[in-house]
């Protein structure tokens, strides 16, 4: 699909498809390792005067749409699947001779490739071991298909001990001109020994045409574990979320305390293989901050970090997944035989830089107080975030049980990293927010080109009506609130009618405002299709069924 989304100004503004301005030097280079404040939010403190929404379904995930409202903001959580975990150490190479049995993505990837209607799971088989693919048509029964990589198993790298896998992180590139470098991995390789010979430890990029038979490509060197990338479908941007080491910790809990805090650095480029050389040039992007609380419920009382991020488009936003870190160290786990606590929040990004945590709730978590639970702890997201599966969102994430019959705080492959499997949690589509109760919402001056208006929302008990208004809010006549059709029911697509008009054609590159009257109901997105199937022309994160590539289209 040809997008413009965005248009350059001038040599120092880009506007971006939501009308948001961005400046050069980009990216923002005034982000500071030392400050513990939350992050700015530039496009909600100064926001467009007048927003585009022909991307994407809008979602109240903030207040970057809305002008005025009565009603209130509640985020929600996923439901985890009641069958988990989708997925568990069973094969040779997954066991691990039993002794860090694993089957779970080290961020890794879960795409639905639409060439082959499967979904594609890419994980950690036995810790540090394997690279491994699991198949399914529907998300929740998965398959591990003998593959010709190494003969009788499931594998997609080779084993080998002179170079063993750590972190890595897959990506579906629907926009791939060549199409043997369709699929894109990040691989952080730990050192092995061949003789005496000590192999470094490092990270290369791999491509492949069909995610199963990988070209190894060059080698960056200076990276460490745990670094990520995702695809910017909005700026056509290749984004690496790098490690950063050495971030003072918490200066208010414990002032004495320095040194090796986790953090996360910025770069990006329109060319996925320019990670090779241009790497150094990243930026500082962000670490915890005095919203983010220590765990003392669990007798951790570590200072949070953030380990990692996984991050995709998703229809008008940057959905991000942030992995906390809270404790304890890795060497109290490896003593212990348990692992360390980390769980997901999740966040929103509408510029591709700045992140909206304004939900502190945990989205995925761990079941700490258990130690015989399958996810116990260290929660992982998975690259691609998540899939678009009819009306829900389906989120795989990796859990570890431990094992404290396996101690030692020398070995790096303890028990702490022991019986890692695969789960599964559910959310309604767009529902990460909702705007609910009773009473009205007006949105900001809006423009659009097409025609259907459709909302995503709950209303068993109650309705909801649109009117379409002008800018200064008073109602345009056929639009009114009197002439609308009540909204009744639960729907994540609804086509809103009025009596005289059942759809916007006229008011097409009109600055508007949409006011919305809600009794007893919940909204959860907006947006104006180009057809009364309600196609959104937003980005899909990691794809579904239904969808051919990266945009609903």
């Amino acid at each position: 699909m040809e997008r413009e989304d965005c248009m350059i100004n001038n040599q120092n503004e880009e506007i971006l498809y939501n009308g948001i301005s961005i400046t050069r030097p980009w990216p923002p280079e005034n982000m500071r390792s030392d400050s513990y404040d939350p992050m700015p939010l530039p496009y909600l403190t100064n926001p467009p005067e007048i927003i585009p929404i022909d991307t994407g379904r809008q979602l109240f995930v903030d207040d970057f749409l809305i002008e005025y409202t009565s009603l209130q903001r509640k985020f929600h959580q996923p439901v985890k699947y009641w069958q988990n975990p989708v997925l568990q150490p069973v094969t040779k190479i997954e066991m691990n001779k039993g002794f860090c049995p694993v089957a779970a993505p080290f961020s890794d990837g879960c795409f639905y490739d639409p060439n082959d209607k499967l979904f594609k799971l890419w994980y950690m088989a036995g810790w540090f071991d394997g690279t491994a693919m699991a198949v399914s048509s529907d998300g929740l029964h998965w398959v591990r298909r003998e593959l010709d990589v190494v003969a009788g198993t499931n594998l997609v790298l080779p084993l080998d001990n002179d170079l063993r896998r750590d972190g890595a992180s897959i990506w579906l590139d629907h926009e791939a001109q060549d199409i043997s470098e369709r699929y894109k991995m990040y691989l952080y390789t730990r050192k092995g020994k061949t003789g005496e010979k000590l192999i470094p430890h490092g990270a290369y990029l791999l491509t492949s045409p069909d995610g199963i038979n990988w070209k190894w490509g060059g080698l960056i060197t200076g990276a460490s574990d745990n670094n990520t990338f995702f695809y910017n479908p909005f700026r056509r941007k290749w984004v690496f979320t790098i490690r950063k080491e050495g971030r003072p910790y918490t200066p208010w809990s414990n002032p004495l305390k320095t040194g090796n805090g986790r953090a996360r650095s910025y770069w990006e480029s329109s060319n996925f293989p320019d990670a090779l050389n241009k790497w150094e040039s990243s930026v500082f992007w962000m670490g915890a901050d005095r919203l983010d609380k220590k765990r003392n419920d669990y007798d951790i009382g570590d200072e949070p970090q953030i380990y990692k991020i996984d991050a995709a488009g998703y229809e008008s936003i940057i959905l991000g997944l942030i992995q906390l870190h809270y404790g304890p160290s890795n060497e109290v786990c490896a003593t212990g035989g348990f692992p360390k606590l980390t769980e997901l929040q999740v966040a929103f990004n509408r510029d591709g830089f700045h992140w909206d945590r304004s939900c502190r709730d945990t989205f995925i978590g761990a079941n700490p107080g258990n130690k015989e639970s399958w996810e116990r702890a260290y929660i992982h997201s998975t690259g691609g975030v998540c899939n678009i599966v009819g009306d829900k969102l389906h989120f795989y994430y990796s859990a570890f049980r431990g094992d404290e019959s396996n101690r030692n705080k020398l070995q790096q492959w303890s028990g702490m990293y022991a019986n890692a499997s695969t789960g599964l949690a559910i959310l309604r589509r767009d529902g990460f927010a909702s705007m609910e109760s009773e009473g009205l919402l007006l949105t900001r001056l809006i423009t659009f080109s097409d025609k259907y208006l459709f909302i995503n929302f709950e209303g068993k008990e109650g309705a909801i009506v649109a009117e379409i208004c002008r800018k200064d809010g008073k109602p345009i006549p056929e639009y009114t609130r009197e002439d609308c059709f009540p909204a009744n029911g639960d729907s994540t697509k609804y086509l809103m009618k009025w009596k005289n008009r059942d759809n916007l054609e006229e008011l097409s590159g009109k600055p508007v405002r949409i006011k919305f009257y809600l009794n007893r109901s919940k909204l959860f997105s907006f947006w104006i299709s180009k057809n009364q199937s309600g196609t959104s022309s937003g980005a899909v994160a990691a794809g579904g069924p239904g969808f051919t590539g990266q945009w609903d289209i």
